[in-house]
């Protein structure tokens, strides 16, 4: 490459995505920003496939570790730091590798995206509107004035729900009409690599790393996470795999069926990524299952 541009490594969970992170961040002397959402909260490691400190290999790494589990990620506030952290990278003369598939994050990152206003007294009727029907009716309704905001959104997701309904009585318009467009140029020139994959392969690997992350100690990482703060209604206590654990812990789930539901909530996410990141004409797709570093690297010259 002539420039110091960042890259983008996107694509649904269990791809391959860290790996190759770390690849380019060796071969371009790079560091690596954390777009992964979950990944932001401290102590929510095995249930995310953190890194470890010896497995980032001295890679520097951004935007882990920088929230407890009784904050709430923030969208915004993620868009501030990491930008931040980028444009430092670029600074210092070595090449940004932003790694994630948590979409609006990515979004966030790699388009100049200028926030749509809140209004609290609008909010809180969404919030008491919630409480008194639920999140899935609340979901529901959100699919009904806006089908595509309901695909993107997690239909746990009591928080994002909310706010898409929010906007979009605010603007009038689809929660998606406030974003920017994807085939907008992306921020610094990032070129953006996605790792594509077929079900067929990645299920068998979702199903195995959801049984290892639970062989490894998933619920005693939950355990004592708990005791830090995390509850069920949160954005943490959300996550797939955690929320599970923690249905368990109570006796609303049995273990199996905490792993089954970790496992098929993973499934039905990834749907959704492949969903969002398919739309994006901007991405240059490699094929998960071959040698991606050294597709990316011939692609990146």
């Amino acid at each position: 490459m002539n420039a110091i541009t960042p890259i983008a490594v996107v694509g649904p969970t269990a791809s391959g995505k860290s790996a190759l992170g770390l690849a380019l961040a060796h071969e371009l002397d790079g560091e690596v920003v954390n777009v992964d959402s979950m990944q932001l909260y401290r102590g929510m490691d095995i249930g995310t496939a953190k890194l470890s400190v010896d497995e980032r290999e001295g890679i520097p790494h951004h935007q882990l570790d920088v929230l407890d589990v009784t904050e709430t990620a923030s969208v915004a506030r993620y868009q501030a730091d990491a930008v931040a952290d980028v444009e430092d990278i670029l600074a210092r003369g070595k090449v940004p590798i932003l790694v994630g598939g948590s979409m609006l994050y990515v979004q966030s990152l790699v388009d100049d995206w200028r926030f749509p206003p809140t209004d609290p007294q609008v909010r809180a009727r969404y919030e008491a509107r919630l409480a008194d029907i639920g999140v899935d009716a609340l979901h529901d309704e959100l699919a009904e004035v806006d089908p595509e905001a309901a695909r993107v959104i997690e239909d746990k997701d009591p928080r994002r729900t909310v706010r898409a309904l929010e906007v979009i009585e605010l603007t009038g318009e689809p929660f998606r009409a406030s974003q920017p467009p994807k085939n907008a140029p992306p921020r610094w020139g990032t070129r953006i690599l996605g790792l594509r994959t077929a079900p067929d392969w990645l299920n068998p690997r979702i199903e195995l790393r959801t049984r290892q992350m639970f062989d490894r100690g998933l619920v005693g990482e939950v355990e004592a996470l708990v005791a830090r703060g995390l509850v069920a209604d949160s954005t943490a206590g959300r996550a797939i795999g955690y929320a599970q654990v923690l249905a368990a812990m109570t006796g609303e789930l049995t273990w199996d069926e905490a792993v089954e539901r970790t496992i098929t909530g993973t499934r039905r996410y990834v749907r959704r990524q492949r969903s969002w990141f398919n739309r994006d004409p901007r991405i240059t797709w490699l094929d998960a299952t071959a040698d991606t570093r050294a597709r990316a690297l011939e692609l990146l010259g």
